[in-house]
């Protein structure tokens, strides 16, 4: 679950919620034992979970998880942490969350610093946050990276530092996490930690948008108006906007209004 939102006149995405993350699926099938198979029950547990029939769900994985499955221990703090088939409990989301992050999952990591971040039942704690988060990133964790870069940047339990920043986003951008390269683009444009580089900027918009970020493809269309990094190109700023208010950009959807309202 990520969410990104425009903060400025060129998006920068938003720390990355609380997550489960991709699970590999085994591979074919066996004949059916008498009794399902560890992860022939998880399979079916996240196939629960992505129909969003999380009653079922959670108790499927409560029964995995009671066996010391990772991926199940996960998946209930976070349904625990985000109240899915659940009233929301932090402190049986931390139990789960705790127990898969002491046997070194960097996601659990990740996600107990999520739940530190938004602030469970009271105001954030920004610096556990960072501390988890920056435990997840040493563990090699993309998205915890990219959190300590945010922190980093917005002054979030620790002092504001855009150098720091720009380096987790580097490494980040550089694992392949999009929402890092979108934030990697605007502090090029902007000139925060770096030295302000508009076409660096383009490039990384141009990454992220490659995997499907709105807010990047947002921060292209920016460009491409502007002439900012690239020639300025108004059909091309357009297609941008339009790409970027389809997948629910609302700053895009105004710019596709306004655009040709002009014409």
């Amino acid at each position: 679950m990520r969410i990104a939102v425009t903060t400025s006149t060129f998006g920068v995405a938003l720390l990355m919620a609380i997550t489960p993350a991709a699970f590999a699926q085994p591979g074919p099938p066996a004949p059916p034992p008498a009794a399902p198979s560890g992860n022939a029950m998880l399979t079916r547990a996240i196939e629960l979970y992505n129909q969003k029939e999380y009653g079922p769900a959670l108790e499927a994985f409560r029964e995995i998880a009671e066996g010391g499955n990772l991926e199940a221990i996960r998946y209930l703090g976070v349904m625990y942490g985000s109240g899915q088939g659940v009233t929301p409990d932090y402190d049986e989301a931390l139990k789960w969350l705790r127990k898969a992050a002491f046997s070194n999952d960097s996601q659990a990591m990740c996600n107990i610093g999520s739940l530190y971040f938004q602030g469970m039942a009271g105001p954030p704690d920004y610096r556990e946050a960072m501390v988890w988060f920056q435990r997840a990133a040493s563990a090699g964790n993309n998205q915890g990276t990219y959190n300590v870069g945010v922190l980093y940047r917005d002054g979030l339990g620790v002092a504001a530092n855009f150098e720091k920043a720009v380096a987790y986003f580097q490494k980040a951008a550089d694992a392949g996490e999009d929402l890092a390269m979108n934030s990697l683009g605007a502090m090029y444009q902007q000139g925060q930690g770096v030295t302000a580089d508009s076409q660096q900027a383009v490039k990384w918009f141009r990454a992220a948008a490659a995997q499907g970020n709105a807010a990047a493809e947002y921060n292209l269309g920016l460009a491409y108006e502007m002439g900012t990094g690239v020639a300025a190109n108004r059909t091309e700023a357009l297609a941008w906007y339009r790409k970027a208010a389809a997948a629910g950009n609302a700053e895009a959807g105004r710019s596709v209004q306004r655009l040709e309202a002009a014409k």
